[in-house]
């Protein structure tokens, strides 16, 4: 009889561990689920308002419009303070209308995305390189919102919490917390309307009289360069082109792992201007460089040192 029980509670013990082990796994499918809802979404849904970027000490509050009519996608971000200008999305090109209102740049086939639609297309992939975790339901700019968080497995990567729309999982808020607990950066909308397609004259893309400077991203470039980024990062943007300040052309590579994003520009070194050695900061921005051959080799993100120490290290000459 004793024998007896004792199996049964042995049963009863290891389907209670089961069902606990059930529960976590669809948990985890349910935040993967948000996470596509979220992606779709913020492509999609037509939606309008504004939103702040906490970085560091600064803020910055800008406008976004977004029109998704079956045929094509638009998107306009407007830099509402500061140095003011706008970016016009239209399907994959991107157009950088600058400050002065004589210039502007023309990104084609650009991967680049802003707010709320900095999700990768396929969110799967993040699974392998973070833990996703369904929270509490919270309200942001008045709606109530799903709370999902993505734990780092590495340390290569800071941690995210979204806010994503209750009704339509649109992200409402963005926050990259580092492992000491702190904000590094935030996106969050004060005012938002969804559903309501924006007037399609706001997205009139007005080049009269204005230098349009082409901008090609998506060409693959024969670099002299090597670079090993951290697992999980890939290239996905590579550029030559001319910075304000620079008398040469500088190298522009971004890797990302589909969420966290590091920069790295290779660039011949100038005798006459002292250049950064080591780890710095810019605001919310790591910054860690270096002297190779004659070139100096800057990587920046909003990433963890170790990503862009062992980045910056590991350029070499082909």
């Amino acid at each position: 009889m004793r024998r007896h029980m004792v199996g049964r509670q042995a049963l009863l013990v290891a389907g209670f561990a089961g069902l606990v082990l059930l529960s976590g796994i669809a948990r985890a499918n349910s935040a993967l689920e948000w996470l596509q809802r979220a992606a779709t979404a913020a492509k999609q849904q037509n939606y309008s308002g504004i939103y702040v970027y906490h970085h560091g000490d600064q803020v910055d509050v800008l406008r976004v419009l977004h029109r998704n009519d079956g045929r094509r996608e638009q998107e306009k971000t407007e830099v509402m303070d500061g140095t003011q200008r706008h970016f016009l999305r239209v399907d994959s090109d991107v157009y950088c209308h600058l400050a002065d209102g004589k210039q502007v740049r023309h990104e084609r086939n650009a991967p680049r995305r802003f707010f709320p639609a900095f999700l990768p297309a396929r969110p799967a992939g993040l699974a392998a390189l973070y833990e996703l975790r369904l929270g509490g339901v919270e309200c942001v700019a008045g709606r109530p919102c799903q709370v999902v968080t993505l734990e780092p497995r590495d340390g290569y990567r800071h941690a995210f919490q979204l806010w994503l729309d209750s009704q339509t999982g649109l992200p409402l808020k963005s926050r990259i917390v580092n492992s000491d607990g702190n904000v590094v950066s935030m996106f969050v909308f004060s005012e938002v309307q969804i559903g309501r397609p924006p007037d399609p004259g706001l997205f009139r893309n007005d080049l009269a009289g204005k230098l349009v400077q082409q901008v090609s991203l998506g060409r693959r470039i024969d670099l002299p360069w090597s670079v090993t980024p951290p697992p999980g990062f890939e290239r996905v943007q590579e550029a030559v082109r001319t910075l304000p300040g620079r008398n040469a052309p500088v190298t522009h590579l971004v890797f990302s792992d589909g969420l966290s994003v590091l920069s790295m520009f290779i660039e011949p070194a100038d005798p006459a201007v002292p250049s950064l050695q080591g780890l710095s900061a810019e605001g919310a921005i790591g910054v860690y460089a270096r002297a190779l051959d004659g070139h100096t080799i800057t990587t920046v993100g909003e990433v963890p040192n170790l990503a862009l120490i062992e980045t910056g290290n590991s350029v070499r000459r082909k």
